[in-house]
């Protein structure tokens, strides 16, 4: 029986799922909860704030009333008290009155139930009473102060708390109706954001996934917004482009090497085999075995050169970087190469400029000026120099770097070609005559691409003119 397919209701709760359990979401929550309880501190300071400001100002009026009051009484006695009590209750949002005997019967006033007890301890209170002509006996709240007079009569002056108490019910109900808007804005807005980066990334997932199923040309998508998704995408694309780089590479080497080193190892195997048949003497044995070695020590070197490129283009030489004198190794490359170049019927100038002090591999930087000026020597002899042959070396500093330049008076490199012939195996029409397998020029491309500089070729008219740019020491401190 086939699996019927999931309804389209758990799907969407699936994603609702994925969605709440994404980073965005839980970091919009986060902020949700922490922006609501500063809001609910700063409301609720607001609020306290308010009602002791308000009970400030009814405690203020209640005290000028009772000392009004109290002086009326001073200059004109309880009669004189009554009629100024009568004529305040009455007025429009009067406070409230109340005047009692000494033994607490109603005397004037505009009360008629207060708390059981506190007409016989003078002091302020807060409590419900109740209004004089109210029918329905309802109870109010508010804030009063009971003061003895002389001869004994008390006197009670209030303020109703009803004002106070609407303002804070209506900053209560602003801030949960604010709240709840709050909440309902930060969900949403944690959704919408969520979906947006879930989306993303299940945008970044599908093309990985293309990628780890073997297309190495799939790339991230960006949104151009330039956020850190954005730059996360660019930089993997970065390294897909690099590692796709490397596999083109490794295929072409593996391609080159079926190719380019068929042709030593058949001559190899051929020189063995006409030793086998014809050779007669020992000498002639002799002189063949020499032969198969001097072809062997030749593929040695080849896979040397390849490994050696590898490593490099790998960045696992790093950790051998030393402080030295550029100029001073160029200098030594070039009196080795000396006597090839006189017995070769060429001039060799070599131009240093002093204290060219860089951090890198000394060995390897040595062996690419070795590679310039061999293939210099090689290409840029009589035979192939048509006014001369002459190669120059010259090492100096440049734009904050080391440039050392090797420049002949040979044939040259064609422009359309001079990109192509840094890739391994690469041998011109004009040098297949010539020993070499194409890798001199690569491991000099690599060993720039390893101290971080560049490796140009360029018209010396006539001829080639190769520079070696790498980036320059900063601080001239001595030589480790």
């Amino acid at each position: 029986m086939t699996e019927a397919p999931a309804p389209p209701q758990d799907g969407r709760l699936a994603r609702l799922g994925k969605i709440f359990r994404t980073t965005a979401f839980k970091l919009s929550l986060a902020y949700l909860v922490l922006f609501a309880l500063l809001a609910s501190l700063g409301l609720g300071y607001v609020a306290w704030n308010a009602r002791r400001v308000l009970d400030d100002q009814i405690v203020s009026t209640i005290d000028a009333e009772i000392n009004g009051l109290s002086e009326q009484y001073t200059a004109g006695g309880l009669r004189r008290l009554i009629a100024v009590v009568e004529r305040r209750a009455q007025e429009p949002g009067a406070s409230l009155y109340l005047v009692t005997t000494p033994a607490g019967e109603h005397v004037v006033g505009n009360v008629s139930r207060v708390p059981s007890g506190i007409l016989s301890r003078p002091g302020q209170y807060e409590g419900v009473y109740g209004r004089g002509k109210e029918s329905d006996r309802a109870e109010h709240r508010a804030i009063m102060r009971v003061y003895t007079l002389a001869g004994g009569f008390r006197l009670l002056v209030g303020r109703d708390t009803e004002e106070r108490d609407r303002l804070r019910a209506a900053i209560g109900n602003t801030f949960g109706s604010s709240l709840a808007l709050v909440v309902l804005l930060g969900v949403v807005g944690g959704w919408f954001v969520a979906s947006r980066v879930l989306k993303r990334v299940d945008d970044m997932t599908e093309t990985t996934r293309t990628i780890m199923a073997g297309n190495l040309d799939g790339r991230l998508r960006m949104a151009g917004t330039g956020d850190e998704l954005d730059r996360l995408a660019q930089n993997l694309n970065l390294m897909l482009e690099r590692i796709g780089e490397l596999m083109r590479g490794m295929k072409e080497v593996s391609d080159n090497i079926a190719h380019d080193l068929k042709t030593p190892l058949t001559r190899l195997r051929n020189r063995a085999d006409e030793a086998l048949r014809t050779a007669e003497t020992p000498d002639e044995l002799r002189a063949a075995l020499e032969g198969v070695i001097e072809d062997s020590d030749g593929l040695i070197r080849v896979f040397n050169a390849l490994l050696t490129i590898a490593r490099l283009e790998a960045g696992s030489a790093p950790e051998s970087f030393r402080r030295f004198d550029a100029g001073e190794v160029a200098r030594e490359v070039a009196e080795l190469y000396e006597p090839l170049a006189e017995e070769k019927g060429l001039s060799l100038s070599v131009s240093i400029e002093p204290g060219l002090i860089l951090d890198g591999n000394r060995e390897l930087v040595g062996q690419a000026v070795a590679n310039l000026i061999d293939n210099a020597i090689k290409y840029g002899g009589p035979s192939t120099a048509p006014e001369g042959g002459e190669v120059a070396v010259s090492a100096r500093r440049g734009e904050g770097s080391i440039r050392i330049r090797v420049a002949d008076r040979g044939l040259g490199i064609p422009a359309a070609e001079r990109g192509r012939v840094l890739d391994r195996f690469v041998r011109l029409d004009a040098a297949r005559s010539r020993p070499g397998f194409g890798l001199g020029l690569s491991l000099v491309n690599a060993v720039a691409r390893l101290h971080g500089g560049r490796f140009d070729l360029g018209d010396n008219g006539p001829g080639l003119a190769a520079e070696l740019s790498l980036p320059e020491t900063v601080e001239n401190k001595p030589i480790s």
